[in-house]
């Protein structure tokens, strides 16, 4: 049997980094806590990805909260997705209790409550910093991903951004593209293939129900102005700490073709608008994703294809991403092979399947003299969790059974009065929340539109006066019979003249 002296020496030696770290908990062996086998996380290497697992009631949410608040405490902002509605409690002080202290004491770490600055936003009109982007700044390839279109029905995208380029037309919420989207489908259709080359009717008819779909999961309230700026995602709070963002998204488990659009062009734009910075001692943003297999639950190859590339590079921007879900199957293996530092709690065995997604949970680990891995999955307590990372050479650290501390801030929710408070306070809520409806491709098709119709009602009133005329002057009896009259006259003058005409006949036989 490993003695903890030697177990906590091996821990020591695994954690020791350069550089500023911060205590997340004590090495655990053969079932209790090692106060000397300290479990350090580096802030050097938080920009290389994480993965937090584990089944539901095991402890990943205050593990969210507990990494967030180490992050804010040295000045590293944060953005949070709290998918279940229990994260706000950051921005209250915790109240200590008996386990608390009990966890304390294993940890040896001297606890104390503390508040976190906190911003809260939405997606869907709730309570907080309503987010938005406009449609021109996702783009046509982005746009194509999100609808799930072919090659051919993208191209027509790029043809609508194209156009509505050369024609300024802002194209800024969904009801500019679907009025776009209408427009060179019928009455522009003949214009814009004179110049653009065909168009599709079938195609058009595709990409505008793709996007009537994306209309019903409350998309109307994401695309539009003011669109969000990233820089307010990375901000200091007046006391030096890093501020924490939390996307308050609790109906999102009904919408993730909406919660997959709304990540995908946030971490393109963080990637666009974030210049390289190579190796940080700390990271720029860090992003949590609690439930994220809602991204991958509809996304297509593409998304799925764009979702890894943007991982892949946007480490050198100094951006981590974690994701935190039940099981670490739920997350693709070319993203899962991308997440340097693995915090996997209990998993529960209760099938044949249950056993088989446990024992390839563990081959994501680093072999251990210390544990049985495959058995320990299943045992691990509350707050418990196997924790290996990167170190600052890029080399995974020794696989520890992990006792986690406890978050300083409250484990709970707030209540409705502090929820309004921290809005109204909110410099960022008078910025967003304000309504923008600019002048844009759907009022400046519409005014085209209107504008022709009401030429071609005057045209129509304009003639149709004359054709009155005309016709009441020729319809009149008294014209008619003088035409007639006219006509008979003309008609026997010209007989007369060729010798046919009546008058004549009766001479030649009165001669005879």
């Amino acid at each position: 049997m490993t003695k903890p002296s030697a177990f906590a020496e091996a821990i020591h030696s695994g954690y020791s980094f350069k550089g500023e770290k911060v205590k997340i908990g004590v090495g655990m062996l053969n079932g209790a806590a090692v106060p000397d086998a300290a479990v350090y996380l580096p802030l050097k290497t938080m920009n290389r990805h994480g993965l937090i697992a584990g089944a539901t009631g095991t402890g990943k949410t205050k593990t969210l909260q507990l990494l967030s608040e180490c992050l804010s405490s040295n000045s590293v902002p944060v953005l949070l997705m709290d998918i279940k509605g229990d994260l706000s409690g950051i921005a209250a002080a915790g109240v200590i209790n008996e386990r608390i202290s009990e966890r304390a004491a294993a940890t040896g770490v001297q606890w104390s409550p503390e508040a976190y600055p906190v911003e809260l936003m939405t997606l869907n009109g709730g309570k907080g910093v309503q987010l938005r982007a406009t449609v021109s700044e996702f783009g046509p390839v982005l746009l194509s991903k999100i609808l799930g279109l072919n090659d051919t029905q993208g191209g027509l995208v790029s043809l609508i951004f194209k156009y509505c380029d050369d024609q300024m037309l802002p194209l800024l919420d969904l009801k500019d593209f679907i009025k776009v989207l209408q427009y060179i489908g019928a009455e522009g259709k003949a214009e814009i293939e004179k110049v653009y080359g065909k168009i599709s009717t079938t195609s058009t008819g595709t990409i505008l129900r793709k996007v009537i779909e994306l209309q019903q999961q409350g998309a109307d309230l994401f695309f539009g102005e003011k669109s969000f700026e990233i820089d307010d995602l990375m901000r200091i709070s007046d006391d030096g700490k890093g501020m924490i963002s939390i996307l308050r998204v609790t109906d999102m488990q009904d919408k993730p073709k909406l919660f997959s659009t709304f990540m995908l062009q946030l971490l393109a734009e963080l990637y666009a608008a974030s210049p390289e910075e190579g190796d940080l001692d700390q990271p720029k943003l860090v992003l949590f994703i609690d439930e994220a297999h809602l991204i991958f639950q509809e996304a297509s190859d593409a998304l799925l294809q764009q979702l890894e590339t943007v991982i892949k590079l946007i480490r050198s921007k100094g951006i981590g991403i974690f994701f935190c879900t039940q099981n670490p199957q739920d997350i693709p293996a070319s993203i899962l092979g991308q997440l340097g530092m693995k915090i996997q709690h209990a998993l529960r065995a209760f099938t044949a399947a249950d056993r088989k997604s446990i024992k390839q949970a563990a081959e994501n680990f680093p072999e251990s003299p210390y544990y049985d891995i495959d058995e320990l999955l299943t045992q691990l307590g509350i707050g418990e969790a196997l924790v290996t990372m990167l170190n600052e050479k890029g080399i995974p650290t020794p696989l520890v059974h992990t006792l986690l501390c406890s978050p300083r801030s409250r484990m709970d929710i707030l209540s409705d009065i502090e929820i309004n408070a921290i809005v109204s306070k909110s410099k960022l809520a008078t910025k967003y929340n304000q309504v923008v409806d600019k002048q844009s491709a759907y009022e400046i098709l519409s005014a085209k539109l209107n504008a022709a119709g009401a030429s071609a009602t005057t045209e129509k009133e304009t003639a149709a006066p004359m054709a009155e005329k005309v016709e009441s002057f020729f319809d009149n009896p008294v014209v008619k019979q003088a035409g007639r009259t006219a006509a008979a006259i003309i008609t026997r003058s010209l007989l007369g003249a060729l010798g046919l005409g009546g008058s004549t006949t009766r001479k030649r036989r009165n001669s005879y």
